[in-house]
């Protein structure tokens, strides 16, 4: 059901920012204080039954030492340093298995999948703890831990293990650094978008139905998802709101959005009650570099599913050229 603005309307809708003061200094303490913990990046071979692919288990510190699991898989036939795809999970789900990451790889690019701690799911397996117990009482899930704190809550661990994970990938010799992408979607579309405010030197971003950006409206518009834990929270801590909203502010996609310079490609799907399309729309107008934005009328939290991977790739190769590996031999 369409639940949002008419779409003339979300091509013209664009909030004010909802920054807090002192938003930059708080998250230049927040890497500053991660990376004081050495990465110390570790890729193990990994066998995948996939024999052109060089395949790793990996392991990276993040946010407070922690360590952070991940895959990271490459094509064996190369000339020379790949750009690389980090990849973002969404809600509830962990890295899966190695064969479930094979777009970037078959599209002559790296990919470091970073698992996302404290998170798990029957069809979608991690291996990551999250070691930090939340302060406060919430209910289930990950949207109320450490709410009445930014220091304390969930998503500045998870924000900075995404921006570690820029800094993995950039460690392996078959990366070029220079050319790193950060992609996800919904909580994925999250991180990358957190990670293309605060890593200056992205070669680009691909941000499909984005979560947590323009919070404060989304409560008013869905309690589906993840967002009605938040819902449920404020139902019985109706004295707390204004203070969890401004925790909130410190993690609002539209904040990162405004400082974020890499060329994106955003997804937005117009019935989609988890992320409304609304809150994308807002994140895709702040965003300050170059962007394109594909919307999808009919569809849901999926997006633009396969159609919207199939402009990735378009996206990517007008951006790189035709160096991924065996692009030249193909002609």
């Amino acid at each position: 059901m369409f639940i949002d603005l008419p779409l003339d309307e979300l091509r013209g809708y664009r909030p004010p920012l909802p920054e807090p003061a002192g938003f930059d200094a708080f998250w230049q303490r927040t890497l500053e204080e991660a990376r004081a913990h050495a990465l110390d990046p570790r890729f193990a071979a990994a066998d995948a039954g996939l024999p052109v692919l060089h395949a790793c288990d990996v392991e990276f510190s993040g946010f407070g030492g922690h360590r952070i699991r991940g895959w990271f898989l490459a094509p064996r036939q190369a000339d020379g340093p790949l750009p690389c795809v980090v990849q973002y999970l969404g809600y509830g789900g962990g890295r899966q298995q190695l064969h479930d990451w094979l777009l970037w790889p078959c599209a002559g690019y790296a990919t470091l999948v970073m698992d996302t701690r404290g998170q798990s799911g029957p069809n979608r397996p991690g291996d990551t703890p999250d070691p930090v117990a939340s302060p406060n009482p919430g209910v289930p899930g990950k949207m109320t831990q450490g709410l009445l704190d930014p220091d304390a809550y969930y998503f500045r661990r998870l924000f900075t293990d995404a921006v570690r994970a820029v800094e993995a990938a950039r460690a392996h010799d078959a990366v070029d650094a220079g050319r790193i992408v950060v992609a996800g979607g919904s909580q994925g579309g999250a991180c990358a978008l957190a990670v293309a405010g605060l890593v200056p030197d992205l070669a680009a971003a691909l941000i499909d139905v984005p979560f947590l950006s323009d919070i404060r409206r989304a409560l008013d518009l869905t309690d589906a998802g993840p967002y009605g834990e938040l819902v449920h929270y404020f139902a019985g801590e109706r004295g707390r709101i204004d203070h969890a909203l401004a925790t909130l502010d410190h993690f609002d996609g539209l904040n990162f959005a405004a400082r974020a310079q890499a060329p994106a490609l955003f997804g937005t799907a117009l019935r989609d009650a988890i992320t409304p399309p609304s809150t994308g729309f807002a994140a895709y107008h702040h965003y300050a570099g170059e962007k394109e934005q594909r919307v999808w009328r009919f569809n849901g939290h999926e997006g633009g599913g396969g159609h919207q991977r199939e402009e990735q790739i378009g996206f990517l190769r007008r951006l790189f050229g035709r160096a991924a590996a065996g692009e030249a031999a193909d002609g």
